[in-house]
């Protein structure tokens, strides 16, 4: 049967289709058609066409399902890679310990690692062990041999510690296993590897080497037992010390916990090892002095209980600066900079050998002898030609005086301090003891305490048993006011707050009393203080803007080059050890700058540092203070920000406050001003003299505001050699007056540029912020 079918489309552009179909038919019902069907157009292209039947779909869903069941294969496998999978484990070390008897000794060449002798015998100790871990049935998993140490009695044993290094993907051992490896080949009669040297088999000692075990002790079970039980903590004591390594350090008592909680000396010796690695590291040029010190503190003897004397905050931070990216974290949390005191602490604390060579080393000798202390310990100009030995420096100029010319009655000292403070306000005498006195500066002021007399290098108190005996009492209450007054005005506290008689427990205390009390100018004279009767002071509101190192006694005019003293009030502002910029100390615990120091910068650790002229320099009244928050002020138009310190500052004659300016307080040209800059080529703090000028010159330069000051320097461009940073003050005060106050803050660095190009020096405010300051300074929040 033959049908022929033409079919024609209606669509525009259509294809003319032909289709023919051709059957033969035979006895049986078969069909014969062309392989393929063919679709033929006008224009004379042709395409041919197959039909998708059963049997190739499901061969195609097969193929499909195969590669979905692949693809989820995969995806298990990286899930369970990635999430499930142990990561690589860590390797293996273990610390090791023996003894030779013969065949070597130990001689004091080989306690320092730096010697040529110690390099060669250890070589030589480790190429053996080298050999026996290679050649044993650990060798697939032996990284390598490390000597740590060489100790010993001199001419007698020798100590070998080595560290053993694993690694677990081929071999899993525990310290067993290394001591029988050892073991057997000490005690074989023949050693192959330890030939000529007899090994003590019982000193052989294997344990896992990690730093992390430095810091678990059996403390954290104790401090549970003792909140459990409330058993009080034993009184400190101090020790001999009797740790070998550390047999370099000049003193000889030390004492027990130390800042690692070791408990005595056996806990010393169990981690003494791994501190040496730092010292071998020599990640710190002083490590071994910082170590030693850690782990073996000295003692300084107290009247209740012993103390512990620690290395100096600027000492850790040097040595974490070096070797704290080597130590793990719990042991970096027990060796926090903030925990270790300030020089001008309570207290001492040990400062960082070699700062005289460290000067030389930055080419920074001219610093030497020049009369501005920049070593904490004053060994920059303690040993100078104007120094005599065993003499007490005045602390700015090149004089040195003998200890027993302070307050003699005569002025030695160029700033006056030899006689200054000669009555103070101190909790006890002890306490004035504990302090290295170092200058005749007052290390710390104290508004509460007994009254205190300095004479001639020895301390005392003001005894009034013969007020009592010569006075009735109401009169004896009025001198005693008397005295108070007079006392907390010379201290620059403006009021008292509490006058009383206490009796005196502390013991071996001279004294001193009133040769005649109802004199216009009270004397003291010696006396014996039967009664014990001592009198009790408390003043209150430090003066604020005065330089307690200018007046009467001190310095008549202020320097260029800033010294030490002459802006207690100025801090500069750090961003991790780096000085970004200026601020202004205004209470205890606030330090005033502007918004712009913190805009742009990431976020970071920032400290304020207080008492320094030298930026790269140190001083014996330095303090540090970590900054915990900002607070900006709300003033339309002012950029001046208060910055929080973590802890209050403490006062002293290098560190004081600033006053706020009030609020009639006229600003006039006549206001004798100043800023201060950073020398470029010295570092050294300099002040700029200013004067206040109209706006109109400002508004020429420079976009202006109605919280603006404009200023203008009297010398121009001679001032040119300073740097004012962002932050820094403007600080006025009438002429023939002591106190400064704070007038204004710069919002931008200013630096010198060429003539007809200068940025004017216009600062914000603090006048229209001072209600803002004070209610923030005030609060408890």
């Amino acid at each position: 049967m033959t049908i022929s079918m033409d079919h024609r489309s209606h669509r525009k552009n259509s294809w003319d289709s032909k289709m023919s179909v051709s059957t033969v038919s035979t006895g049986t019902r078969q069909f014969r058609r062309s392989p393929s069907s063919i679709l033929s157009s006008d224009s004379d292209i042709r395409f041919t066409r197959k039909k998708l039947t059963s049997q190739y779909r499901c061969g195609c869903c097969i193929i499909a399902t195969f590669l979905m069941l692949m693809l989820l294969a995969a995806a298990g496998v990286y899930i369970a890679y990635t999430f499930f999978l142990p990561g690589e484990p860590e390797e293996q070390v273990f610390r090791a310990t023996f003894k030779v008897i013969e065949g070597d000794t130990f001689s004091p060449e080989l306690a320092d690692p730096s010697t040529k002798t110690f390099k060669v015998r250890s070589r030589d100790y480790k190429e053996r062990l080298n050999l026996l871990f290679r050649r044993s049935p650990i060798r697939h998993g032996y990284m390598g041999t490390e000597v740590l140490a060489l100790d010993g009695t001199e001419d007698k044993d020798l100590i070998v510690h080595f560290n053993i290094h694993i690694d677990p993907s081929y071999i899993d051992l525990t310290t067993k296993d290394i001591e029988d490896i050892l073991e057997e080949e000490i005690t074989v009669q023949e050693s192959l590897y330890f030939k000529n040297l007899t090994i003590d088999s019982n000193s052989l000692e294997v344990k896992p080497s990690n730093l992390l075990l430095m810091t678990t002790t059996t403390l954290p079970t104790t401090v549970v037992s003792q909140a459990v039980t409330q058993t009080p903590t034993p009184p400190r004591r101090c020790y001999p010390r009797q740790l070998p390594y550390c047999n370099k350090l000049p003193y000889n008592i030390t004492t027990y916990p130390n800042l690692l909680d070791h408990q005595d000396l056996k806990d010393v010796k169990d981690h003494v090892i791994a501190f040496r690695e730092l010292v071998d590291a020599e990640c710190y040029r002083h490590a071994y002095e910082f170590v030693c010190q850690v782990l073996q503190p000295p003692c300084a003897k107290g009247e209740e209980e012993n103390e512990m004397v620690l290395p100096c905050r600027s000492f850790c931070r040097d040595f974490m600066a070096g070797c704290g990216s080597r130590l793990p974290e719990k042991l970096k949390s027990q060796l926090d900079c903030s925990r270790f005191p300030e020089y001008g602490d309570k207290g001492t604390c040990i400062t960082k050998p070699g700062c005289v060579d460290e000067l030389k080393s930055r080419a920074l000798s001219p610093r030497v002898c020049d009369g501005t202390i920049d070593c904490q310990d004053l060994s920059d100009e303690k040993p100078c030609t104007y120094c005599s030995k065993n003499h007490m420096h005045c602390g700015i100029g090149r004089t040195c005086i003998s200890k027993t010319k302070r307050c003699d009655g005569s002025v030695d000292c160029p700033d006056g301090s030899d006689e200054r403070a000669c009555l103070s306000l101190t909790p006890s005498v002890e306490e004035l003891k504990k302090v290295d006195t170092v200058t005749p500066h007052v290390a710390k002021y104290y508004s509460e305490g007994f009254v205190t007399f300095n004479e001639k290098g020895e301390v005392g108190k003001l005894c009034t048993e013969n007020l009592n005996n010569s006075l009735p009492a109401n009169h004896t209450t009025e001198v005693l006011h008397t005295v108070a007054s007079s006392l907390c005005k010379t201290l620059t506290y403006k009021n008292v707050i509490a006058v009383r008689v206490e009796k005196d427990f502390e013991l071996n205390v001279p004294y001193v009393s009133m040769k005649d009390p109802t004199a216009l100018e009270i004397s003291f004279i010696r006396s014996p203080c039967l009664s014990k009767q001592v009198l009790k002071v408390a003043c209150s509101n430090l003066e604020c803007g005065v330089q307690a190192t200018h007046g009467p006694t001190g310095y008549k005019t202020l320097p260029k080059m800033s010294m030490h003293g002459d802006w207690p009030w100025h801090v500069s502002l750090m961003k991790e050890d780096v000085h970004i910029c200026d601020g202004t100390l205004v209470s205890d615990e606030w330090v005033a700058t502007t918004t712009s120091c913190f805009q742009g910068q990431p976020k970071a650790e920032w400290t304020a540092r207080f008492g320094i002229i030298r930026l790269s320099s140190s001083s014996p009244w330095e303090q540090e203070r970590r900054i915990v928050g900002m607070v900006k002020s709300p003033v339309e138009g002012s950029t001046v920000a208060l910055v929080k310190l973590d802890q209050p500052i403490t006062y002293n004659d290098f560190v004081r406050p600033i006053c706020l300016p009030k609020h009639n307080m006229a600003l006039v040209p006549d206001l004798e001003c100043n800023t201060l800059g950073w020398a470029r080529n010295r570092e050294q703090l300099q002040r700029v003299q200013v004067k206040i000028t109209t706006m109109e010159k400002c508004e020429n330069i420079s976009i202006s505001n109605t919280n603006g000051l404009c200023t203008d320097t009297l010398h121009g461009q001679n001032d040119c050699g300073e740097e004012e940073f962002a932050g820094s003050p403007l600080v006025c005060r009438i002429k023939n007056q002591e106190s400064w106050t704070f007038v204004g803050v710069t919002n931008w660095r200013i630096a010198c540029s060429k003539n007809g190009m200068e940025r004017p020096r216009m600062y914000d405010k603090i006048g229209s912020n001072v209600n803002w300051i004070l209610d923030t300074i005030s609060s408890k929040e």
